[in-house]
């Protein structure tokens, strides 16, 4: 891989310079290396797989038998399952590794357990039917299942671990899709789990089917995590399926660089060729995605497979998630560093879901200084502070001329005492000043 180092200002940033990272076929991948090919391709395979107790996973990552033995203990709280694809791209012998931290139990899910609650936002006394949880007034949330392909160490509804699988029964499914039917205020679907493409397509098909006979449903969204952990999921009959019923958005979940292969980037691209955008809403966590440079490359990273960062999640305050937190201001500093020195395009949304069923409240660099009826004192992205003119009442008081009738704007009075400098290796720009009243 090659990392071009980039100076800005008094900041450096590394960038990878290519196409995203080779095949799954790390150390755990030759662990399958009898596994044919055609088993590989197959999210089923995969699904039947998976890996999902402490001595499997000893299998492939080395574990003491202290590990083995704290590992268990929190097992019986939190359970673990991680797909082979997935578990092909850790590195089994650095603890550390962002992709493990995501997967892999920790023993302080257990001794910070205390810490949260099982359910921060509320769901399920915003839940109208079991299922259907309605909190904004123009959109709801349809839960299908709590069966994951892999349990991330971060979910919000780790709480539903402990339940076994369930998928939601047909009546369930009436009830929520005739809620739907009789507030005509909801025009926004959301389809979440579990993962809700843990479904067979043509179950998925019936409720989306369905949905769509709803004359006043315009936007179906599913939420997914299948393209990162299973990309094989996401197969010719699916995209066709989902390309019937449009409108439909899929929201992912990358948290890391390294989870951009050419298998998950293959499933974006078939997905957007379906005419279904994904976005990504990725989670701030603790050693895992944390600084300035994992999320400029992170969202380098999307933006090169078409994939738009969309949200970047604090993460919630859920029971046995506690160690993969981080303060707010760790989000609130990413977002500060990364604006200005990359596309708008690459920088996600940060925000707060708040607890009680508040809803979600972006958390931005605070950028204006002062602020006055008739004008803004800012600090742009480089540190510079800059005066700007605020239209409004003071405007229509000092030029109070009709207004239907053509008048010539007054022309600002310009300074040159925060010229920018001239940037090297740039053409040269000596009007390019600040302006003022």
């Amino acid at each position: 891989m090659r990392i071009i180092v980039k100076t800005t200002g008094d900041r450096t940033l590394e960038e990878v310079e290519e196409e995203p990272p080779g095949r799954a076929d790390g150390p755990a991948r030759r662990l399958f290396a009898d596994t044919p090919q055609a088993d590989w391709d197959n999210w089923k395979w995969h699904f039947r797989n998976r890996i999902t107790t402490v001595d499997e996973l000893a299998r492939y990552i080395p574990l003491s038998s202290r590990e083995r033995t704290r590992l268990k203990l929190v097992a019986r709280k939190f359970p673990l399952s991680i797909t082979p694809y997935y578990l092909s791209l850790i590195c089994p012998h650095d603890p550390d590794d962002p992709i493990r931290r995501q997967a892999v139990p920790s023993i302080l899910e257990v001794t910070m357990g205390s810490v949260g609650s099982e359910d921060p936002l509320q769901e399920k006394r915003d839940s109208a039917v079991p299922g259907l949880v309605h909190r904004y007034p123009d959109r709801v949330l349809m839960v299908l299942t709590d069966i994951c392909p892999m349990l991330c160490r971060h979910c919000t509804r780790k709480r539903e671990w402990h339940k076994g699988g369930w998928v939601r029964t047909p009546e369930e499914i009436d009830n929520m899709l005739a809620y739907i039917r009789r507030h005509e205020t909801v025009r926004d679907v959301i389809i979440s789990g579990g993962d809700p493409l843990t479904l067979s397509t043509s179950h998925l098909e019936y409720i989306i089917s369905r949905l769509r006979l709803i004359e006043h449903v315009e936007i179906i969204r599913i939420g997914t995590r299948f393209p990162v952990v299973l990309p094989q999921r996401i197969d010719d009959e699916l995209c066709a399926m989902l390309s019937r019923h449009g409108p439909i958005w899929l929201n992912t979940h990358f948290n890391h660089e390294r989870e951009i292969t050419p298998e998950a980037a293959a499933a974006c691209d078939r997905l957007l060729r379906s005419g279904v955008p994904v976005n990504n809403q990725s989670v701030l966590l603790k050693g895992i995605n944390d600084t300035v440079e994992a999320q400029m490359r992170l969202c380098h990273g999307l933006l090169r497979i078409k994939v738009r960062p969309y949200y970047l999640f604090q993460c919630d305050e859920v029971q046995g998630t506690e160690h993969l937190r981080t303060p707010v201001e760790v989000g609130v500093k990413i977002i500060e560093g990364m604006r200005g020195h990359t596309s708008g395009l690459a920088v996600p949304t940060f925000v707060i879901d708040l607890p009680e069923g508040g809803g979600k409240v972006p958390m931005q660099p605070d950028y204006v200084l002062a602020q006055t009826a008739s004008e803004l004192t800012v600090r742009n992205y480089e540190g510079r502070v800059i005066r700007f003119r605020n239209p409004g009442a003071s405007t229509e008081q000092e030029y109070p001329e009709r207004a239907d009738s053509p008048v010539a704007v007054p022309v600002p009075v310009m300074t040159t005492k925060t010229r920018r400098p001239t940037r090297q290796g740039g053409a040269r720009h000596e009007d390019r000043v600040s302006v003022r009243p």
